[in-house]
């Protein structure tokens, strides 16, 4: 077996994990159908090339997810660092419907159902997918430290917060990853999430590192995506916003064909890139369902970008046009 990809360790007393991770949401539901033969052999695919961090969570395919990739970890524990979630909450009688619980006995709930589906004893790194300011965020942490306490969970990870959410989670429990949306189309975490978890030393791994695809430069608008692709409905995919960030990728492109490379590469080592300008342990999780996109993705872990590709790179995201939801009150940047 051939590793291509460095080391880091996520927080201070966090795991070791591959400098780049892998998303597996997509394997499941939100972007069209899935081949799962595919799916599965790219998981195998990633920890060959020294990916070892796996992202999962409790709402994706609502279990599912974490259903099919179980049999993956357990076959390769001692390698694998498994990464899920709670906080999110779906229904089954309205697909549509998300809705955020963070009280502590949801929190003792949810764990126990993601190790059942998983079939595994432990929790290698687990998030609070979302804030529910309505709970205090000390009693939220606390029951997550509880859950380490007990050996069900050994690290944990907060999504989409704020500095000063994440400051206040960490003076209760030691927080080793903060997973939050962070691109060249997505930058508003620099403003105090950014910051305070490098002044903390908590890793950063970013979410959609490649704009949700749209950085590769794969398609142009949602009308391009599948009718079961929920992208086709983000403000940024449609319409005339679509049409202005896909002229915004036009920068990315020249640079990759300069360099051999591919626009998904050259974003991707924007991301990793960040870690210098930060000062910030940076791991991104670019999700994919097809080896080939894995490798692409996995070589751009090693290609550094010169000071002129950054300048050129450097106002894209003042230029992108929509929000990155619908509702953003669940994200960090609502309630900065």
């Amino acid at each position: 077996m051939t590793t291509t990809l460095p080391t880091c360790t996520l927080g201070s007393n966090g795991p070791t994990v591959g400098v780049q991770g892998l998303g597996c949401m997509g394997m499941s539901e939100f972007y069209g159908p899935t081949d799962t033969t595919e799916a599965l052999a790219t998981l195998d695919r990633a920890l060959e090339l020294g990916v070892t961090l796996f992202d999962t969570a409790d709402i994706y395919g609502s279990g599912h997810n974490e259903e099919l990739i179980g049999p993956f970890v357990r076959a390769h524990r001692d390698r694998v660092v498994l990464a899920t979630k709670f906080g999110i909450e779906r229904r089954a009688d309205d697909p549509a419907y998300r809705g955020v619980c963070n009280r502590p006995e949801y929190i003792r709930s949810a764990v126990d159902s993601s190790l059942r589906r998983l079939g595994v004893d432990v929790i290698d790194l687990y998030y609070m997918h979302r804030r529910d300011p309505a709970v205090p965020l000390a009693e939220s942490v606390g029951a997550m430290a509880e859950l380490v306490r007990a050996g069900k969970v050994r690290h944990l990870g907060l999504s989409e917060v704020t500095g000063a959410e994440l400051r206040e989670a960490h003076a209760v429990h030691p927080i080793s990853a903060l997973q939050s949306e962070w691109s060249l189309f997505s930058r508003d975490v620099e403003r105090s999430a950014v910051p305070v978890a490098a002044e903390l030393g908590v890793a950063f791994v970013p979410y959609s590192p490649l704009g949700r695809g749209f950085l590769t430069g794969a398609f142009a608008s949602g009308a391009e995506l599948g009718a079961d692709d929920y992208r086709r409905d983000q403000p940024r995919f449609s319409g005339d916003n679509a049409k202005a960030n896909a002229e915004l990728v036009e920068p990315i492109r020249k640079i990759a064909a300069a360099r051999g490379a591919t626009p998904a590469q050259v974003a991707l080592a924007w991301v990793h890139q960040r870690a210098e300008v930060h000062g910030l342990t940076v791991v991104p999780i670019p999700g994919t369902r097809r080896r080939s996109r894995l490798e692409e993705n996995t070589a751009a872990a090693t290609l550094h970008l010169t000071a002129e590709e950054l300048a050129a790179l450097e106002p894209i995201a003042d230029r992108v046009v929509g929000d990155r939801y619908s509702d953003m009150s669940g994200t960090s940047a609502g309630r900065e």
